[in-house]
């Protein structure tokens, strides 16, 4: 019995692991990071698109862009700049989508955009009767 409680205490030995020390860093806010941030910009010029991309390449913002001052001031610059941020949130493979005439939204890959189906046909009773002349059509 010797032997085989030699070989126990050997074996015991050999399942236990090293002891191995993590180093955290206490300096760096970790939680941060993990909270996401819905953020308001306003788009004045071209050259603010690449601030806000910077923001949605982080992955954690959703941008809430005011567009308002661009297109009143230069209609050609707004084509441009959303079209810069249309192509970038494309390749992040988040979304871009209007809200109103002045405002658009962009997301990370996380989060989706509702979007409602725009034409709906909405009938009464003599178009549930066969009737198709009397139907009406909503914008949602």
């Amino acid at each position: 019995m010797g032997f085989i409680s030699k070989l126990k205490g050997a074996l015991r030995k050999e399942d236990m692991p090293e002891e191995e020390y993590l180093e955290v860093d206490l300096s760096r806010d970790i939680g941060k990071k993990a909270k996401i941030v819905v953020r308001p910009f306003v788009l004045k010029s071209f050259e603010d698109v690449n601030s806000i991309l910077e923001v949605l390449r982080e992955g954690y913002t959703i941008a809430l862009i005011d567009i308002r001052h661009l297109r009143s001031k230069d209609i050609i610059e707004l084509k441009r700049s959303v079209a810069k941020l249309k192509k970038t949130v494309d390749a992040l493979e988040g979304n871009l989508a209007g809200f109103g005439e002045n405002v658009l939204i962009a997301t990370p890959p996380f989060a989706s955009i509702y979007r409602a189906e725009e034409h709906r046909v909405v009938g009464d009773a003599n178009s549930a009767a066969g009737n198709p002349g009397n139907q009406k059509t909503q914008t949602y």
